[in-house]
């Protein structure tokens, strides 16, 4: 299971009558050279991942659904992912300060069960090789991404097409062993078999997408429904709630693996918690009703009734009606801003590009944004204390100042403390007037605007959202061809 300071999915519904381990085999081009796999974008880039199924078919067939296991006969996929991450990375990491529990875990499953093998303090790597070699442990990396530049590469990616958060683990096991019990985990996962074989069996879920991590005895889990072997260059893909379990054979010095997790807590349960407040908040300046007075001491009866059911069952009718009649815009607020905290900046992101880029803009220039996929707006409530009524304004927040060696690994209460006030001034984001909605939407749709054309009524008002987008970093002049 991802170790995950932060946290993906499955439906288990009717499926098709088929042999899901009878995987068509394609060899896969080199692109640009050097990876076989495509980073012209995000998209590109995971079609390239699960080639050769298409994404049409992957999201039809598979996600949330079943697993996939994609077997390859690619030597150049396979040294590619060999690349990814080895057991001298982990020999480079200890020099620089890995400490157990919070970058790296040792374990091994005994007798079902999960028995960690962790010292206290910094990692010693002749400490992790015996425990390898004598104890047939697991190594357990934590967040490789924070080290690993093709891993960064790689993650930042995936978030952008996933627009949610992409953890990761390297797991590495010794022959005849086994890391971790049958258990199910939060998230949807991807397995790249970097280096090795690794025997895995899944089982049929007993938590459809689950919410969160379980061990499952081998007595209530019944006969696997895949049972197979990946070998370096392998893919496999299987839904939150898959129930699984993974050894190295014998007579396999070891094998290296790769998982990659996202998804997790997003579901639409989880986005009708963030909206909601919003919806009833506009629902209440409208409605004479939702803004009368609650019964007296109903917060302190031991219990509600059916009458105050019944209440709340006309309110969210109302709710309901006005979402029918589209008449209600909806507003996510919590996940966007915790996604776009949390994410990987730019892949390779210099702390110049950060700067201001060419000259400021003007309204006789023709003006695009910059990082795009790396850039969200937020309409909220505006949170300064005034005797005025409160009033909506919009946030425009970015990734672009992430820390790209705490992601997904969250903070100590101290470090939280230290970081307080940059946390606050950095995820704050740029704050507008409502009335700029549109001209930000116009600048995220397309990929460069005439300043003048901005969908703004005054001059004054088009010049100061270009302004505090290029002080930024976020716009740039556009060059005439």
């Amino acid at each position: 299971m991802p170790n995950k300071g932060r946290r993906v999915r499955r439906r288990d519904g009717p499926q098709e009558d088929e042999d899901d381990d009878d995987v068509p085999v394609k060899q896969m081009k080199l692109v640009n050279g050097s990876a076989p796999l495509c980073f012209d974008s995000p998209r590109d880039f995971f079609q390239s991942l699960i080639s050769p199924v298409r994404l049409d078919e992957f999201f039809l067939q598979y996600w949330e659904q079943k697993p996939l296991v994609l077997h390859r006969s690619d030597p150049d996929l396979a040294s590619y992912y060999s690349s990814l991450f080895q057991l001298s990375d982990v020999k480079q990491l200890c020099a620089r300060g890995l400490r157990y529990a919070t970058d790296l875990n040792v374990c091994r499953c005994v007798n079902g069960k999960k028995k960690v093998l962790n010292k206290a303090g910094k990692v010693k790597f002749s400490q992790l090789k015996k425990d390898l070699e004598e104890r047939r442990a697991t190594i357990q990396l934590h967040q490789p991404q924070r080290f690993k530049d093709e891993l960064w590469r790689i993650q930042e990616q995936l978030e952008s097409f996933f627009g949610s958060l992409v953890g990761s683990n390297v797991y590495i096991t010794p022959q005849a062993s086994q890391g971790l019990p049958p258990h199910y985990d939060d998230v949807e996962v991807l397995i790249l078999q970097l280096e090795g074989q690794k025997h895995w069996r899944l089982y049929q879920p007993t938590v459809p997408l689950a919410r969160e991590y379980s061990l499952e005895p081998e007595d209530r889990i019944g006969p696997p429904t895949h049972d197979f072997i990946l070998q370096p260059g392998d893919l496999l893909y299987f839904p939150r709630g898959t129930i699984h379990q993974a050894d190295t054979p014998a007579g396999v010095e070891r094998s290296t693996h790769l998982t990659l997790s996202t998804y997790q807590n997003m579901s639409w349960g989880d986005f009708m918690l963030d909206v909601i407040p919003g919806c009833v908040f506009d629902c209440m300046k409208r409605d004479g009703e939702m803004r009368s007075g609650l019964p007296r001491n109903l917060l302190t009866a031991p219990s509600f009734g059916s009458d105050v059911n019944k209440r709340m069952s006309v309110f969210l009718r109302r709710l309901a009606d006005a979402l029918e009649r589209s008449d209600h815009e909806l507003r996510s607020t919590a996940m966007k801003r915790d996604f776009i905290s949390h994410r990987l900046p730019p892949y390779l992101l210099d702390q110049a590009e950060l700067e201001p880029a060419g000259k400021p803009p003007s309204l006789e220039d023709t003006v695009s944004l910059r990082f795009k996929e790396h850039l969200l707006l937020t309409v909220e409530p505006s949170q300064e204390n005034t005797d005025e009524a409160t009033e909506l304004v919009v946030f425009v927040l970015h990734s672009l100042k992430n820390k790209r060696e705490m992601h997904m690994m969250g903070t100590s209460d101290e470090e939280e403390d230290d970081d307080e006030e940059e946390e606050v001034s950095q995820f704050q984001g740029l704050r507008f007037p409502s009335s700029h909605l549109a001209a930000l939407e116009q600048l995220l749709r397309v990929d460069r605007v005439p300043a003048a054309q901005l969908q703004l009524l005054q001059d004054e008002d088009k010049a100061g959202l270009l302004l505090g987008l290029w002080s930024e970093g976020l716009l740039q002049v556009c060059h005439t061809p």
